[in-house]
């Protein structure tokens, strides 16, 4: 009874940030990062300014929409986990009904800015990515199977491919060779994050790697897959999409990212696998700037 009247109070103080809270703003920054690389380096030169402006909102709201949902979902979940406590629903900032609404509303008016001003085929691939995250990924794979990062990796990884056909308006190889570089990508960047959280996941009963099968194992596929994304990230340059700059500059965050894998498998430090998750984000945002120039470089020689 006491947590429904502090919920009650609290939700008449709901704010504007409560609301962007929502959307997970920094991750859905890095998404639109590699959706906007994804636009530049479809096109030969400068794309049409309205593909990059409308399919950069819409995107952006859908997933902004596809995080709200996962917060409702996840509620209970998120107070059970410290990391998770002040998230606005928890904090009985917002009900999950305004908060459902509110994910409704942005969903529908991103799907519709891309339907409208961008492509159909955008649309369905983002509505396909929102749905594959907020529903298949949140309600049934994180709580299913270990697998989950790994299954559910595909929808996290689309933005880039979202931004390829916002600009194209085709499916095309190098626009999935993005894709699958971030499916690679995520579950050494996720496994690294549910090493250093394992005692809240277990708490929470959700079936994360290190929970079921042990921070040893999970360990050892943090190091194997961030062999398989070294390998994703060098075929770029082998399919002619990017140049030797490219090659350079991924060699440099390779080696880099790879350090980070070694010390996790290796070195069992407290505290390490939460500094390479961090380490994680900063890879993949570096990467896509790598890609872009050298996008420029080669694309668009001075002269």
């Amino acid at each position: 009874m006491r947590n429904d009247k502090v919920m009650a109070v609290a939700i008449e103080h709901a704010g504007w940030r409560d609301y962007l809270e929502l959307c997970k703003p920094k991750v859905v920054a890095v998404m639109l990062l590699t959706a906007i690389v994804g636009m530049f380096v479809a096109a030969p030169g400068v794309p049409a300014w309205d593909a990059v402006l409308f399919g950069t909102i819409g995107i952006g709201l859908a997933a902004g929409s596809a995080a709200a949902v996962n917060h409702v979902m996840d509620r209970r979940i998120d107070e059970q986990m410290a990391r998770t406590q002040s998230r606005p629903l928890p904090q009985g900032k917002l009900s999950p009904q305004k908060a459902l609404m509110f994910a409704a509303l942005i969903g529908t008016v991103g799907i519709g800015m891309l339907v409208v001003l961008v492509n159909p085929l955008t649309a369905w691939l983002t509505l396909a990515s929102l749905i594959g995250y907020a529903l298949i990924y949140t309600v049934y794979l994180k709580r299913a199977t270990p697998q989950n990062i790994v299954i559910g990796g595909i929808a996290g990884a689309a933005p880039p491919l979202l931004g390829w056909t916002a600009v194209t308006g085709q499916l095309d190889p190098n626009g999935l060779l993005l894709v699958l570089i971030i499916f690679a990508w995520t579950p050494p960047h996720f496994w690294a994050l549910c090493i250093a959280r394992k005692k809240d996941y277990a708490k929470a009963g959700i079936p994360m790697l290190p929970v079921t099968h042990g921070e040893d194992y999970t360990r050892l596929q943090i190091l194997l897959y961030s062999v398989i994304m070294v390998l994703c990230t060098l075929m770029p340059y082998l399919t002619g999409m990017s140049g030797g700059l490219y090659l350079l500059g991924v060699v440099v965050l390779n080696a880099r990212f790879m350090y980070w894998a070694w010390r996790v498998y290796s070195k069992r430090v407290v505290g390490e696998p939460m500094k390479m998750f961090r380490h994680s984000i900063n890879y993949i945002m570096l990467f896509f700037v790598v890609l872009l120039v050298d996008h420029f470089a080669t694309a668009m020689p001075i002269g």
